[in-house]
């Protein structure tokens, strides 16, 4: 019988540690900073596992992986593992010094994703608390653009209070960038700064949404091949369901992540029971399998009257 699922990637996340050159106010991991950074040897048994697990896409987070002193050597020994996708997760300071971006790029860096909370320095700067991050961030875009190619590039963009209104900006800025693979997302609360600080970061789904809607539209209208919305409920976004990056992802990856202080080698699976929830009015929505709620201490807070269930066409 001739089986029609699609082989999914097998995709390892590594997160080398949480030590950072920039300070983000709305970090998940502010309450990390203090715990050990992975060592160079634990990093390298880590991909060897990976390896020997059938794994093709790696992908090295922090805090920030570009300053590392091993990151060079890390990623040459990547390429000779074989993997096909070696990528990073970066706020693109390190990358704005030319000979350094040529050094990662030779030592077999195939993708990066580039963060971008804001539209200018001083939206971007302030939420990073790092005065110049902003034109690094630029600057490194601008490097790595000429050295892997559009293709190569993707974005991030954390929402929070302080830039959900400005996300229409932001996605023009990333648009006129030429990126067209972008993922916006909608703050984790579960841990870390939102967590500590819930009233400050954590803005109302339904007050952020047509925000959200409008930078959606901006790829759907160009065709972008990845310009999702994560980490939301799907009630708010009827006619973007093909840019839910869960929706997407559940089809195309099976994902592991191997942290300093917790490893899950089940990403997309455990996700909807460990951090997100969907309160019992959500039941009677026809999209309720599909969505994966949203996250239990946003209802804490805001509970679940938002929420407007979808009923049958």
């Amino acid at each position: 019988m001739k089986n029609d699922q699609p082989i999914k990637i097998k995709k390892t996340v590594i997160i080398v540690g949480y030590a950072c050159n920039n300070n983000c106010q709305f970090c998940i991991d502010s309450n990390k900073r203090e715990l050990l950074n992975k060592t160079t040897k634990q990093i390298l048994d880590e991909m060897a596992g990976a390896k020997k697990r059938g794994t093709t896409y790696l992908e090295f987070i922090g805090g920030e992986m570009t300053i590392r002193p091993d990151f060079i050597d890390l990623l040459k020994e990547a390429k000779k593992l074989g993997f096909k996708t070696i990528m990073i997760a970066t706020n693109g300071r390190m990358l704005s010094y030319l000979d350094y971006a040529k050094k990662v790029v030779a030592a077999g860096l195939t993708n990066i994703v580039f963060s971008v909370h804001g539209h200018n320095a001083k939206v971007h700067d302030f939420l990073t608390q790092s005065e110049g991050s902003f034109d690094q961030l630029m600057a490194g875009l601008a490097n790595m653009k000429n050295l892997l190619g559009l293709e190569a590039i993707g974005s991030n963009t954390t929402i929070v209070k302080y830039n959900y209104k400005s996300l229409p900006k932001i996605g023009k800025l990333i648009w006129g960038l030429g990126i067209r693979n972008s993922e916006f997302i909608f703050i984790d609360c579960n841990e870390g700064a939102a967590y500590d600080n819930f009233d400050e970061f954590v803005p109302k789904i339904s007050v952020a949404a047509p925000f959200i809607r409008q930078c959606l539209a901006i790829g759907q209208k160009g065709k972008a091949p990845h310009w999702h919305i994560r980490y939301v409920p799907l009630c708010y976004f009827v006619d973007y369901l093909d840019q839910i990056s869960e929706l997407q992802e559940v089809k195309k990856f099976r994902t592991e992540h191997l942290a300093p202080d917790f490893i899950n080698l089940d990403v997309e699976s455990s996700r909807p029971q460990v951090g997100r929830a969907k309160p019992e009015r959500c039941l009677k929505c026809r999209l309720s399998l599909q969505c994966e709620g949203i996250w239990k201490n946003y209802l804490k807070h805001y509970g679940d009257q938002e929420l407007k269930p979808i009923r049958e066409k």
